[in-house]
């Protein structure tokens, strides 16, 4: 899960996305530099629009430039399911949400329609295979 500054009503480009591993990710200034040609399609749902759940496609993998705490810059990949949480916060800070008529085509149902369909986020993948090394070293790659 995760939230944006503007979603708080804080005029800021910062977000942060906590994983399912409890992992804490913090995003200032973000801007998606680069993403993967393969894309799968999941359910999402948001904060803002509480009631409703979509199937929205993402990139499998996402290189992000973003600042520390300390201002320094810094370029992080991303890969499968926190690719979905970060760049679920990165549209809510470039000002597109996940809803048709803000320009994102994907297929939204009601909550009570969805109740009981719901599964984890699944990639197929193995603790191994996520922890691939494509273009950085492990220390710059979050998986999930």
């Amino acid at each position: 899960m995760g939230v944006a500054a503007p979603q708080l009503g804080i005029d800021r480009a910062v977000a942060i996305v906590r994983t399912a591993d409890a992992e804490t990710i913090t995003l200032l200034n973000p801007r998606v530099i680069e993403e993967s040609a393969e894309t799968d399609e999941q359910y999402e749902g948001c904060w803002s629009f509480f009631d409703v759940r979509g199937m929205v496609p993402r990139p499998r993998a996402i290189t992000v430039e973003h600042q520390e705490i300390d201002g320094q810059r810094r370029i992080t990949i991303f890969e499968n399911a926190v690719v979905r949480l970060v760049a679920h916060e990165i549209d809510h800070l470039e000002a597109s949400c996940t809803r048709p008529e803000c320009g994102l085509a994907w297929s939204r149902s009601p909550v009570s329609e969805c109740r009981g369909t719901g599964q984890v986020w699944s990639y197929g993948a193995g603790p191994a295979e996520r922890w691939l090394l494509l273009k950085a070293p492990r220390s710059a790659r979050r998986t999930g």
